[in-house]
């Protein structure tokens, strides 16, 4: 494209925004009212105006010096002069962007009744491990792509996904705080290179089943607390529902920054992308995430200034203190080739260890991807975990639960051979 003919689009593109800004007494914006047509044209794409090329389709892309694939669902009567939401859905490990199609991005496209563009990317070997950001990367150049064409409202993109679908729309969450608005993992959990200490908040919405036997409940809570403490919400142990009662419980968290909620959703039930309460004959999770994204108006939320953000304390480094008593437990979930371990560590000495490290064997043929509440190194055989700025400190009789992503050959096994600051461990925890 020549530059004369950028600068007639840029002229197009500012007289059809001015040309909008002029309307009154329609709608042609999402939200309504004047204000909020103001906004949405304030945060609109390069797309808002002109005429797309891009339809309902699969469509590749080149990522990180590769093709990857993407599915895109357009609203029914989509126009250039209203500024959409956008919603991006993360398949699961072994699933596909056509699952997420198949099932109506969750139960959200026939909820969002035609004011939200839908994305479907494809993750590598069909799962996000995201190594080395990369599917980071291909959410930005398919985001890039998109809005390039198409009028989307830029303060309103929302994340959700199941499994390690969810552990990439917490990924989105942690790497992209200034892009995505709000995220909703389902049965989630820290797999995709997220964070254990989020940088910025956002709004965010976990959903898990009590009695999930893939990702126990304990990851998602994990995550969930991430931006609970991003957000400056009040910490609780929200109620969860009882065991054989089929019923979920969703508890909106208190005191959070003001635009930035967190909500949980516990559910009695296995880990399932769309759980349904006993004689239901429909999943709950649709009509409960669109409510969560809806509520979000166009335009950045304006801190409260009377409730300062929270802050991120500077990591103070430690040096783990000498080895002494502890016991080590792993618990392995297996699938193909990959898998996901805990680690539960307990100091069983009379010293508090401020800073910690514990090294362990694992089985030929695995290879650490990603981790959670530790740092990693190396990927394979002899690792060493070594503790994070929350966790460092260790009371005697206390316990720390940390985990990885791992890959394998053949032996999932779990680690052995535990080592504590350099003194062997015991097992059985």
């Amino acid at each position: 494209m020549t530059q004369p003919r950028a600068g007639k689009n840029r002229l197009l593109g500012t007289a059809v925004a001015a040309a909008m800004l002029i309307v009154s007494g329609t709608a042609a914006l999402i939200g309504g009212s004047a204000s909020a047509e103001t906004a949405g044209l304030l945060a609109s794409t390069a797309g808002c105006g002109k005429s797309p090329t891009l339809r309902d389709g699969t469509y590749t892309i080149q990522s990180g010096g590769r093709a990857r694939t993407y599915m895109l669902r357009l609203p029914s009567g989509y126009t250039s002069t209203q500024a959409y939401r956008l919603v991006v859905g993360l398949h699961w490990l072994n699933g596909s962007a056509n699952d997420v199609v198949g099932n109506g991005f969750y139960g959200l496209q026939q909820q969002a009744a035609n004011s939200a563009i839908f994305v479907a990317p494809q993750g590598l070997d069909a799962g996000w491990a995201n190594t080395g950001g990369r599917d980071v990367t291909l959410v930005d150049d398919i985001l890039r792509t998109v809005e390039n064409d198409l009028c989307v409202d830029t303060t309103r993109r929302f994340a959700l996904g199941f499994s390690y679908g969810g552990a990439m729309s917490f990924a989105l969450a942690c790497a992209r705080p200034d892009v995505f608005r709000a995220v909703a993992p389902i049965a989630g959990a820290n797999l995709s290179g997220g964070c254990s200490t989020a940088s910025q908040p956002v709004a965010y919405f976990g959903i898990h089943g009590i009695r999930d036997s893939v990702l126990n409940i304990s990851q998602g809570r994990s995550i969930r607390d991430t931006f609970v403490r991003a957000n400056g919400c009040t910490a609780q142990n929200p109620p969860e529902p009882a065991q054989g009662s089929g019923t979920h419980i969703t508890t909106t968290y208190s005191g959070c920054r003001p635009g930035y909620p967190v909500q949980w959703a516990a559910h009695d039930g296995d880990h399932v992308p769309l759980p349904t309460d006993r004689n239901a004959s429909t999943s709950w999770v649709g009509s409960e995430v669109w409510r969560f994204f809806s509520q979000f108006g166009s335009g950045t939320p304006t801190p409260d200034p009377t409730t300062p953000p929270p802050s991120t304390p500077s990591p103070t480094p430690t040096t783990p203190a000498p080895g002494g008593a502890c016991r080590a437990s792993a618990t392995v979930n297996a699938w193909n080739n990959g898998l996901t371990a805990n680690i539960t560590l307990t100091n069983t000495g009379g010293s508090t260890l401020n800073g910690w490290a514990l090294a362990f064997s694992l089985p030929a043929g695995q290879t650490v991807t990603n981790g959670w509440n530790a740092s990693y190194a190396p990927s394979s055989g002899r690792v060493t975990a070594t503790n994070v700025g929350h966790n460092a400190t260790l009371a005697p009789g206390g316990s720390v639960t940390f985990g990885f992503q791992a890959t394998h050959t053949g032996d999932s096994g779990a680690p052995s051979a535990y080592a504590l600051n350099g003194a062997t461990c015991g097992t059985g925890v």
